[in-house]
């Protein structure tokens, strides 16, 4: 068709420049030429994904091979129904159409998406993976851990492989005296699961001091007896007892085994090395902890130093401050009054008792006067105002004026009578009536009385209290009691 029109643009003479094809022109007869393709399904490996967009959701990546790569775009409707995760280098089978930007480029717009070859095993496996850790078989806190010094090892792999021989030949390199036993299991195979799980009970019958369950490399497929569910779920239980050391194919391989067991080598050769240390090894471990106990016992021994040193000066301080209040509370003590004159509280009571007195004296004089002045003037107003205002007899108003002026004297005798009874208690009890007897007190220049003969020195100036002064003195000497 070209070639036809073409013909016609040349026999009428029409310019290149005038049958050219706009940009757009182009672009538009290429989608045309891809759309005619129709939906195809391209096999290819991730690479460089992005997505999905925050704001339209879409997700966006190139499907290589080993030659050619080819520009994918998903859209959010249909990365939305996928069940897996899309990730770089899964294996992918894309079906959809071709499709020309206005900018010129190509790109493959994806309708379905499906996981191929190992991409479908490894999304089998990321589930398992999952669901085992979200059931608590990987945490660590449950995994018994390996010993720093193992001397007996059993190993579970295949007799068949070499591998049995370098791990013997690691384990007598390192440390001859670490003992092996060997339990023999197929390592790949749909029939190899069961067995394994078998030789793992039988390994932790021999009470070794750790497992090792190794292979060599392989492809996905020969290493999936590692990936079943029955075989780690077998080592996530023997690991809560016996440790479980991995090393299963190579360094990129990861099963699922070696996420529940208690360590995980590269390879086998690593495992082996990884429960047999060197004899340099523990002599330096062995040097390291000397060092950590002999740095322990020093510091402990430096706190308790300082422990017992703070104690004795919180002791020291303690005992400062209780003899320190405890002298305090002497002088307060010391300080005191009756303890420097004991006879003071004796003279203060003899002093206010003999006020006491006094005013008793006083209120009951006082007292007698107002009854006097109150019952004279009614006597007499009785006496006048009787006559006046009683019409009886006029002996009945005598009679019982009579007896008014009778018990008026003898009321006031009664109360005459109680206060002399009062006033001779306090002359009784006063300590003027002893001095009024021709008794003294004697009393040192400072008014203390002195009771004792102890108290007197000689040449000291005293005075002795009698009922009508004082006689100053001196001491000339003095002369104690005889005790009969």
């Amino acid at each position: 068709m070209g070639e036809v029109v073409e013909e016609v643009w040349d026999a009428h003479g029409v310019s290149d420049e005038e049958r050219a094809l706009s940009v757009t022109e182009a672009v538009g007869c290429a989608n045309r030429a891809l759309s005619g393709i129709g939906a195809v399904t391209v096999l290819g490996e991730v690479s460089g994904f992005r997505g999905p967009n925050a704001r339209s959701g879409h997700c966006y990546f190139s499907l290589k091979d080993e030659d050619s790569s080819l520009d994918v775009i998903v859209w959010r409707w249909t990365a939305e129904k996928l069940r897996f995760e899309l990730r770089d280098g899964l294996q992918l089978l894309v079906t959809g159409a071709f499709d020309v930007y206005k900018s010129g480029k190509m790109s493959f717009k994806a309708t379905a998406v499906r996981l191929a070859g190992e991409g479908l095993l490894r999304q089998k496996i990321d589930e398992l993976a999952r669901r085992l850790q979200a059931e608590g078989l990987m945490n660590p806190q449950l995994k018994r851990p390996v010993p720093a010094f193992c001397q007996r090892v059993c190993v579970v792999t295949s007799l068949s492989g070499s591998v049995i021989e370098d791990v013997r030949r690691t384990l007598a390199r390192r440390n001859p005296l670490v003992a092996i036993d060997v339990i023999g299991a197929p390592v790949q195979g749909t029939d190899a699961p069961p067995v394994i799980v078998k030789a793992l009970r039988a390994a932790e019958r021999t009470a070794p001091d750790a497992i090792l369950l190794v292979r060599g490399g392989g492809s996905l497929e020969d290493l999936m007896p590692f990936n079943d569910e029955a075989v780690a779920r077998a080592v996530a239980d023997i690991t809560t007892r016996v440790p479980v050391v991995t090393g299963i194919g190579h360094e990129p391989d990861t099963s699922i085994a070696d996420m529940v067991a208690s360590r995980r080598a590269s390879t086998p050769t690593a495992a082996a090395e990884g429960v047999a240390p060197t004899f340099e090894e523990l002599l330096s471990v062995t040097r390291q902890r000397a060092q950590r106990l002999v740095g322990s016992l020093l510091y402990r021994t430096e706190q308790l130093g300082t422990g017992t040193e703070n104690q004795s000066q919180r002791l020291s301080a303690a005992m400062g401050a209780r003899l320190a209040a405890t002298r305090q509370t002497v002088e307060v003590l010391g300080a005191s009054t009756v303890l420097k004159d004991p006879t003071s509280f004796v003279t203060r009571r003899l002093e206010t008792l003999e006020l006491s007195a006094e005013r008793l004296d006083g209120a009951m004089g006082a007292y007698l006067r107002r009854r006097r002045e109150t019952l004279g003037p009614l006597g007499v107003r009785l006496a006048n105002g009787g006559a006046r205002i009683c019409s009886g007899p006029a002996q009945t108003v005598q009679a019982q004026g009579a007896r008014l002026v009778t018990a008026g004297p003898a009321a006031v005798q009664r109360f005459e009578a109680q206060l002399g009874r009062q006033a001779a208690a306090l002359d009784a009890l006063s300590p003027l009536k002893v001095l009024g007897r021709g008794y003294g007190i004697l009393e040192s220049e400072e008014g203390h009385v002195i009771d004792s003969v102890a108290a007197a020195q000689a040449g000291e100036h005293v005075s002795v209290r009698l009922k009508d002064g004082r006689v100053l003195a001196q001491v000339t000497g003095t002369a104690p009691a005889r005790t009969e």
